[in-house]
């Protein structure tokens, strides 16, 4: 992805053409695409952010379903960490026991809607509990 660098009026558009370059120019298409950066192998997955939108959604209700819409948050988010040991090549046994100790210590949701999220995210937890320990 290319950076922009400040503002100023951009010429027209020809596809194939090189970046002009001007000693008052305010944007310019880079000659070689660029690498990919660091956050691109840090992206959450869209199912783990769909997750997260529906939990922030659900607002605030009764202390055992804010605690569960905590851990569902506190679970996604260590299930993110995983993939982004896994995609790294790391054996991330912390990872691990973080993710099985959140999957166990979640509280049932008094809203319909928000224990079944987050049941959800506690058997997407145990599949990769399941996956990793043979």
């Amino acid at each position: 992805m290319a950076a922009i660098e400040g503002i100023g009026r951009s010429g027209a558009v020809h596809p194939g053409a090189r970046a002009r370059t001007r000693a008052s120019s305010g944007f310019t298409v880079p000659d070689e695409p660029a690498a990919s950066t660091p956050a691109a192998t840090e992206a959450t997955p869209a199912t783990a952010l769909a997750s997260m939108l529906t939990l922030q959604e659900l607002g605030s209700g009764p202390a055992d379903d804010v605690e569960a819409r905590s851990r569902g948050h506190d679970l996604l988010t260590a299930l993110a960490e995983l993939q982004r040991a896994l995609l790294l090549g790391h054996d991330d046994a912390a990872a691990l026991e973080r993710v099985a100790d959140l999957a166990t210590s979640v509280r049932p949701a008094n809203d319909r809607r928000l224990a079944e999220i987050v049941s959800a995210i506690i058997v997407r937890a145990k599949v990769e509990l399941a996956r990793r320990r043979l």
